[in-house]
């Protein structure tokens, strides 16, 4: 069996990504793809990866979970989506590491299911503007726990990633930038389902209709009908021009509340984090999704 983890990360539009690939649950179905409500196995799962922090499970531990999940339902392909996979947004940065815990618990599920082909889809965030974030809702917010004598230039995506590699080599890594997503929304939905690049799927504009004027959308969707057979690529640039024009400027604005945040700061961290993604599509057996 595939299994497909969606692993978040947190504030990276998760929730919406999860229900737009449930909208499709009929065309899943068809194709034995199986996409379950996330409140039927989350804390299922965070469950059996707790109790295999403090010891070994059982030989039957995969067919009891998995029984649990599919209900006996025939499936080749599993969704499970959970932005708590890597630990939850509170102890997301501990010592100044973005999900320390990550490495350790995806191979615990590398070990949960051997038998079957484990892959990660992930988003990243430029850390100029989800750290603060992290930082407003950590466990431990204090600098000595937070950062752990670390500074934000310090933060790497490419380290958290390399080591879920190094400790669960089996499974391959899927990657795409948040900042990207209005543009690759329905390649990741369709990529996540299994689907063909050009298969008809429900809401692959529901992240640009959140972003976009309502004007903008009209204009969009009749520019679309009149250019029906566009390819991918070009239905990009097209969404690239229309949100040039017609962006919501409070939707994509950001407002970073981190003391000493200049906008220089803010500038060299993106800088960073754009050499950082560099180094993500050299580690072996991860995949970057681009515009």
């Amino acid at each position: 069996m595939q299994l497909l983890l969606h692993t978040g990360t947190h504030y990276t539009e998760q929730e919406r990504l999860a229900q737009a690939l449930m909208r499709n649950g009929d065309l899943l179905a068809e194709r034995k793809v199986a996409m379950p409500e996330p409140d039927s196995y989350r804390g299922l799962v965070r469950d059996t990866l707790n109790a295999m922090h403090r010891s070994a499970l059982g030989e039957d531990a995969r067919d009891v979970l998995l029984d649990a999940i599919l209900q006996d339902a025939p499936v080749e392909r599993l969704i499970l989506t959970d932005p708590n996979f890597f630990r939850t947004a509170g102890t997301a940065v501990q010592e100044g590491k973005l999900y320390p815990a990550a490495a350790q618990r995806m191979a615990y599920m590398a070990q949960l299911f051997a038998q079957d082909d484990v892959q990660i889809y992930m988003t990243i965030r430029n850390p100029a503007a989800v750290l603060p974030i992290f930082k407003s809702v950590s466990t431990h917010p204090g600098d000595k726990e937070f950062w752990g004598g670390r500074e934000p230039r310090d933060v790497r995506w490419s380290q958290t990633i390399a080591e879920i590699r190094a400790l669960a080599p089996e499974i391959p890594i899927t990657v795409w930038c948040n900042e990207d997503m209005p543009m690759i929304w329905s390649q990741v939905i369709r990529e996540i389902a299994g689907l063909e690049p050009d298969a008809k799927i429900a809401g692959g504009f529901d992240l640009l209709m959140t972003i976009m004027s309502k004007e903008g959308m009209q204009r969009f969707r009749a520019y679309l009908a009149s250019h029906s057979e566009m390819s991918e690529l070009q239905k990009r640039r097209v969404i690239a021009a229309f949100l040039d024009k017609f962006a919501l400027e409070d939707e994509i604005e950001e407002e970073l509340d981190m003391p000493g945040w200049t906008d220089e700061l803010v500038e060299e961290l993106t800088e960073i984090y754009d050499q950082d993604l560099l180094l993500i599509q050299e580690i072996p057996g991860v995949r970057v999704i681009t515009p």
